[in-house]
């Protein structure tokens, strides 16, 4: 058993270092510069229209109102991906990546950032394109079906649903339940057993309700986290306010390695950087992979580059917002070099500020973000096994293996369980890219469509 083990971490040592290695992270990255130059940069030059059809539409409750009895709101929609999106990595992974590539990484993850909001505005654009409507009234889509009826390659589609289903169980269950035990544990001393037990509940109750159930729990649990965690930073960065400037210099210093001695180092430095930041910046937001127009493609509306931008959205709010405050806390704090990493940095950091109180803010944060997380992903994997085995009973099973899982996740050792669900989930990339370039006329004919409508409206307006 134990060679079985090792043999399998050793193939997935040399698939993940293809997948989240330097070709993959270009071309993830190659993909939003296209899409932005194509588009002329929409998510600058359009941003008046992008804050209109996001949260400027929530002053309406336009959203609200388009909600019908099978489908989401626009919002809805993007809580339930964001809340896929949003997870650990945003307290763990920018920790790891600033250990990992030094603070310049975040410069490379906030470049990620702004050319993946395309990434991610093209993929919610096609699935809303190609989406499918159920005999019950429901709206299925994401990759598998804009690659099937879009590309016409059912054998790719199947490939994507595969991936995407197996790492649910992983990086998107087993993986944050694991967090959650830990967290309660190290904060409160509750044994794994019971985090797991309870966890299993809580997500059994929600994920029963279908995708209106999961999508009001997550157009609540989101917005709440979110602030609460932004909140919490920004107090803890006025207390390190006269450290904010050196904290943005050593960003933009070690992106470029303006101050490192020889040639050799520096190029060293400002590669670890580049890597790493693009591999968190990727993995934060997960533009590229895939995951979230699962979620978007249920949205009730009638524009598919009105739901694109609440994808642009989606993005800024992961690593623009979050995944800097978390950075800026760990930088002004001065212990990102001190040998700590993970989640013992981010708390460290935040201690720096509140003291003792940090072990139950980053406690209380990790588990309200890894719920989040599983709520987002038990959607993921269900709309890929219906894909797979189109019937229902096939769903209810997958739903309870799903939910016993999080009980294993609580309560073991899951080292070759995250780094294979950490694979999987780059291994959904490759399907997924070849669908929306493939598919990316579509793209960019809707949205010129869009834009000629809108204009054709406004002059008759007048």
């Amino acid at each position: 058993m134990q060679s079985v083990l090792v043999g399998i971490e050793r193939i997935n040592n040399i698939i993940n270092s293809f997948v989240w290695g330097p070709v993959m992270l270009i071309l993830l990255v190659g993909v939003g510069v296209y899409f932005s130059f194509k588009t002329g940069f929409l998510q600058i030059t359009k941003i008046k229209d992008i804050y209109q059809a996001t949260i400027g539409s929530l002053l309406s409750k336009d959203a609200k109102a388009k909600a019908t009895k099978n489908s989401i709101t626009p919002f809805q929609a993007m809580t339930t991906a964001l809340a896929g999106t949003l997870g650990t990595g945003n307290i763990v992974g920018v920790a790891t990546a600033i250990v990992a590539g030094g603070p310049g990484a975040v410069f490379w993850m906030w470049i990620s950032a702004f050319f993946g909001m395309m990434t991610k505005y093209a993929e919610v654009l096609l699935a809303i394109k190609f989406r499918k409507q159920s005999k019950d009234g429901r709206y299925l889509g994401g990759p598998m079906y804009y690659i099937e009826h879009g590309l016409h390659k059912k054998w790719l589609a199947v490939l994507f649903a595969v991936f995407c289903a197996i790492a649910s169980f992983g990086i998107g269950n087993m993986a944050q339940t694991n967090s959650i035990a830990q967290a309660m544990e190290n904060a409160f001393g509750v044994n794994e057993l019971v985090s797991g037990v309870v966890t299993a509940i809580i997500i059994a109750v929600i994920i029963i309700g279908g995708v209106k159930r999961i999508a009001q729990i997550t157009e609540k649990i989101v917005p709440f986290m979110a602030i609460v965690f932004i909140i919490g930073a920004i107090v803890a960065l006025m207390i390190k306010f006269e450290n904010i400037p050196s904290a943005f210099c050593m960003i933009f210093d070690q992106a470029f390695c303006l101050r490192s001695v020889g040639g050799g180092v520096s190029g060293y430095v400002m590669m670890n950087a580049f890597r790493f930041g693009f591999a968190r910046g990727i993995f934060s937001n997960e533009a590229g992979l895939g995951s979230a127009p699962i979620a978007h493609a249920a949205a009730e509306t009638d524009s598919p580059v009105k739901q694109g931008m609440w994808g642009i959205f989606e993005v800024f709010a992961d690593t623009i917002v979050m995944c800097t405050l978390t950075t800026l806390v760990i930088i002004t704090s001065g212990l990102w070099d001190s040998g700590l990493n993970g989640i013992a940095l981010t708390s460290a950091a935040f201690g720096a500020s509140f003291g003792g109180l940090s072990t139950y803010f980053i406690s209380i944060s990790t588990v309200f973000f890894a719920i989040a997380t599983i709520i987002g992903w038990s959607y993921y994997g269900e709309r890929c096994i219906e894909y797979i085995f189109k019937s229902k009973g096939f769903i209810l099973l997958y739903r309870i293996v799903f939910v016993l899982l999080i009980i294993v996740g609580a309560t073991t050792s899951l080292t070759l369980v995250w780094d294979v669900s950490d694979t999987l989930n780059g291994l959904m990339a490759i399907p997924n890219l070849i669908g929306i370039i493939g598919l990316s006329s579509i793209v960019f004919s809707t949205t010129k469509e869009h834009y000629k409508n809108k204009k054709t409206a406004a002059k008759n307006h007048k």
